[in-house]
């Protein structure tokens, strides 16, 4: 049992990493892609987004979740700490921001994004700030 779980933790730690450099990545190119003005570079950049999203960052969500949910069922009394329900709704956060980036993909496709370059440096933050309160608050399970 606690090897299982070790390795489990193990393989949810590497695809959490995998989602975190592809979700920082995707909304570093959503700035790049938001300050182009030549077609044919908007063009490469909305492929380089695809395949991002499509190859890396959705299935490395996906094997976070899915051992993120293999730990609690190997472990359940975490579901009665107060930390890991903080860290449930940040995970729920970057959840929104996967999904939200795949939305910007089609309108940055289409020519119109929704925001200018500076907003998305600022919602490139955003997937930092909640990967570092998750961290903080697996590590301290301060409640």
């Amino acid at each position: 049992m606690v090897l299982t779980f070790q390795i489990v933790k193990s393989l949810h730690i590497i695809s959490i990493v995998a989602w975190m450099a592809g979700l920082l990545y995707l909304y570093r190119l959503f700035v790049y892609h938001a300050e182009e003005t030549e077609a044919v570079v908007k063009t490469r950049f909305t492929m380089m987004e695809r395949r991002l999203f499509g190859i890396i960052t959705v299935p490395a969500m996906v094997a976070a979740l899915a051992f993120g949910i293999w730990l609690i069922i190997l472990m359940p009394a975490y579901l009665q700490m107060g930390w890991l329900h903080v860290k449930l709704a940040c995970v729920f956060g970057m959840l929104c921001m996967t999904l939200f980036a795949s939305s910007q993909i089609d309108d940055l496709e289409a020519g119109q994004p929704r925001f200018r370059a500076r907003t998305y440096r600022i919602l490139n933050e955003v997937p930092t700030l909640l990967l570092a309160i998750i961290v903080f608050l697996v590590i301290l399970k301060p409640f």
